[in-house]
């Protein structure tokens, strides 16, 4: 995978839920571009382990992205140490797949709380420290495109934050703040292959285009693209980074 060693040169980067998975890959791929990174997450010892692995210029600010005053404090400390923010990746979220009688009401506010809530006023903490021209990138997932059973929450909260990213890109517009947002497919992440049997996910294989499931670098490549001034004139869009699933047909399949 081809890397431009120097385009977030001098560029410091925010990652949410960037202890792994597509949070660590694209942590890994902005440092090897030339980015300062700092990565949250509420697991202290796995993020340090994240920070081991990624090198001297990963910093690890543990905290909950749900928590206002989590985020008031790591926005806080990002100010002290760095003065700005010029990438804000928010990428922590969780996969919840229930039929919708098996919803509770602590469920409900549990998921909407960690993929909408905690979106929402990252952006918002971030803005005071975002430079004007920076750019935000927010995960969202392909499962906004379509109707699965057993994912009618999830699958809104991700609807949600699709329509943050657009009602966002327009207000940030002004200050040359671009915001999108990157829609993974079936990706191969520590959560995927603890949530998916490998029978299922040989299945959701023979699903994509592309032959294969993603991977967390191919997420990666795709938010460093959108957050680098490549992307200059890109804003207010989502971007599928999914073999194909959402809109073609496989040939094993015609």
């Amino acid at each position: 995978m081809t890397h431009n060693a120097t385009r977030f040169d001098d560029k410091i980067a925010l990652i949410t839920g960037g202890s792994s998975g597509m949070g660590l890959a694209t942590a890994q791929r902005l440092i090897d571009e030339g980015a300062q990174v700092i990565v949250t997450g509420r697991d202290k010892q796995r993020l340090d382990a994240a920070v081991a692995q990624l090198g001297q210029r990963a910093t690890g600010i543990a905290g909950d992205a749900t928590d206002t005053a989590d985020l008031a404090a790591l926005t806080r400390v990002i100010g002290e140490r760095f003065g700005r923010l010029d990438v804000v990746f928010v990428n922590a979220g969780i996969g919840a797949f229930q039929s919708i009688p098996d919803v509770t009401p602590d469920e409900f506010d549990r998921v909407v709380a960690i993929n909408f809530k905690a979106a929402f006023f990252t952006v918002q903490h971030s803005l005071p420290l975002l430079v004007d021209g920076g750019a935000i990138v927010i995960n969202a997932s392909f499962a906004l495109y379509r109707g699965t059973p057993g994912t009618a929450l999830y699958s809104a909260t991700k609807a949600a934050v699709h329509n943050l990213t657009r009602t966002m890109a327009a207000e940030l517009a002004p200050k040359g703040i671009r915001v999108n947002s990157v829609s993974p497919g079936y990706t191969d992440t520590p959560a995927f292959r603890a949530e998916v049997s490998a029978d299922a996910q040989r299945a959701a294989a023979s699903l994509v285009a592309a032959g294969r499931i993603g991977t967390s670098e191919d997420v990666a490549a795709a938010v460093a693209f959108l957050a680098s001034t490549d992307a200059s004139y890109i804003t207010g869009q989502d971007l599928l980074v999914d073999g194909g699933l959402t809109t073609l047909v496989p040939t094993t399949m015609v």
